[in-house]
């Protein structure tokens, strides 16, 4: 029984060594090794060096010369990740679903056709940082209007920041927000009410 007993003990440290100690070592330092931009947490900072944000935290983006990111059930904070849990027959869902919806259409002046999903409904974390290229589309002309470019000059932008599946099969085209607004700010300065961040 006392042999038993010690056997247990034993591999009850070795496990906690393996796997609390040397495990989790080597995942980190391969990370930092391989993937360093990421497992830092894939910040962004601009050509000053003032950090701004991460590339995979969305922001909540107001100006009109800024292209707004997906609604967030937490208020886009990254310490509060989570969704609203409303099923989509919930009526309190449906309700701040077709408010959103007439927002988008009054903001962004459609008169017709159909306001894309990922512009009113909140994704699971409440925190995506990506749009489709179908709901940045619809903020072009808005955002080219505030900032006096060319709807053109700004399409190509979008074109330039829209990334594609990853390894070609993961996921869909997509376009990262806070980076596409950093490349607007750079190619089409805008005054800010707070220089130290962004709106």
């Amino acid at each position: 029984m006392t042999a038993d007993l010690m056997r247990g003990v034993r591999f009850a440290i070795v496990t906690m060594l393996l796997f609390g100690g040397a495990y989790p070592l080597v995942v980190w330092g391969f990370a930092q090794t391989a993937f360093r931009h990421q497992a830092q947490g894939s910040l962004v900072t601009l050509a000053d060096g003032r950090l701004v944000g991460s590339a995979l935290i969305a922001q909540a983006f107001t100006g009109d010369g800024y292209f707004r990111p997906r609604p967030s059930a937490v208020d886009y904070d990254a310490a509060a990740s989570g969704g609203s849990n409303l099923g989509p027959v919930n009526p309190d869902h449906l309700a701040a679903v077709r408010a959103r919806v007439a927002a988008v259409r009054t903001r962004e002046a459609l008169q017709r056709g159909a306001v894309p999903a990922d512009l009113v409904t909140a994704s699971g974390a409440g925190l995506d940082p990506h749009l489709s290229p179908t709901a940045i589309d619809v903020q072009v002309a808005r955002v080219a209007a505030a900032r006096h470019a060319d709807v053109a000059d700004v399409r190509r932008l979008v074109e330039a920041s829209t990334e594609p599946p990853t390894f070609g099969v993961l996921g869909q085209w997509r376009v990262n927000v806070l980076r596409l607004n950093l490349a607007l700010d750079a190619e089409y300065p805008t005054p800010r009410k707070d220089p130290g961040l962004v709106p």
